[in-house]
């Protein structure tokens, strides 16, 4: 459920995830499913907050890069927060934690990329922190394996992140 001490968290939903020749698996879907959820989170006054991958200089998400930028469909706007981060942990030496506390959040809805890796560490990261967390399973993705598909890959971790979040489909929380 959506309450007033909820946060919206999109992780690494940027341009350079969308190429077209290595492309996130249903990226599409992906943007829409998440767009729903800001459209939804701003009607509701509620903050989101953007993750946003890193590298150093010279490498593809190189700050300022147009791989680095947000994806334009989901663009922060003003009223947003935007973190920088350079590991997969979204927590991890960045100002994510204290700006949650400074506005009382306690509730994360998770979305983003990519499910085996910053999704997955930031929701079990959350968890270990003391927050409430709902992963939104239809708005996060990733690339297949040589020895899985993307499909697979997202259903493991729809089913293991249960361990440490709640779990719901975009509709059932736009529709609330």
């Amino acid at each position: 459920m959506v309450v007033n001490n909820t946060a919206l968290l999109i992780i690494d939903v940027q341009q350079g995830m969308f190429t077209e020749d290595n492309p996130v698996y249903k990226g599409k879907q992906l943007l829409t499913n998440i767009e729903q959820l800001i459209i939804y989170f701003r009607s509701q006054h509620l903050p989101i907050y953007y993750i946003q991958h890193t590298e150093p200089a010279g490498r593809e998400f190189e700050k300022g890069s147009p791989a680095w930028m947000i994806h334009p469909q989901i663009a922060p706007t003003a009223s947003d927060i935007v973190i920088e981060k350079t590991t997969p942990d979204s927590f991890h030496h960045t100002e994510l934690h204290q700006e949650l506390k400074k506005s009382n959040i306690e509730h994360l809805l998770l979305t983003g990329i990519q499910s085996d890796v910053c999704v997955d560490t930031t929701c079990r990261r959350a968890f270990s922190l003391g927050y409430k967390s709902t992963l939104v399973i239809d708005a996060h993705s990733t690339w297949g394996s040589s020895e899985l598909t993307a499909q697979q890959i997202i259903n493991h971790h729809n089913q293991v992140l249960r361990w440490f979040a709640k779990t719901n489909e975009t509709k059932d929380i736009v529709l609330r």
